[in-house]
């Protein structure tokens, strides 16, 4: 199950979090302990370039992606590998929204959409859409084509 999907601005801010399975007394936990592991690891990181870490027999693969951190939390069958998965989609899908890798006031002013995608791509904890042309039609609420 994909526990978390959380993006930050630099300085730790929470912009977006989805929670999925996780009890709410563990969220404040989560979330401080996150934008730590990125304020430690993504200083001097690349756009997209991939870190994963491990903590309480769940996997978390976070990268920065222009002035914005996105972490993705998962366990059991969501491993680096299916995190890695995950992260290139929401990446893909949001600097295809916002033109470019986003600075936070380009994000915030595409906030509405981004969030419409995020719930495309991950649904109650599992990894829904991956193709970019579909989440596309999903957002724009129009039928897909294929069955």
């Amino acid at each position: 199950m994909l526990l978390a999907v959380l993006i930050s601005n630099s300085v730790g801010n929470i912009l977006v979090e989805r929670f999925n399975g996780v009890p709410a007394e563990e969220r404040l936990h989560w979330r401080s302990f996150l934008v730590k592991l990125g304020a430690d690891n993504l200083k001097h990181a690349k756009n997209e370039e991939l870190f994963v870490a491990s903590h309480k027999s769940v996997y978390i693969v976070y990268t920065v992606l222009g002035d914005i951190c996105l972490y993705v939390v998962g366990k059991d069958e969501y491993d680096e590998l299916a995190l890695a998965e995950a992260i290139f989609v929401i990446t893909g899908s949001i600097k295809d929204i916002c033109k470019k890798p986003p600075t936070e006031r380009t994000f915030l002013d595409k906030y509405g959409k981004i969030c419409l995608t995020l719930d495309e791509i991950v649904w109650k904890g599992i990894l829904e859409n991956t193709d970019k042309e579909r989440i596309k039609r999903l957002v724009r609420l129009k039928p897909p084509t294929e069955f």
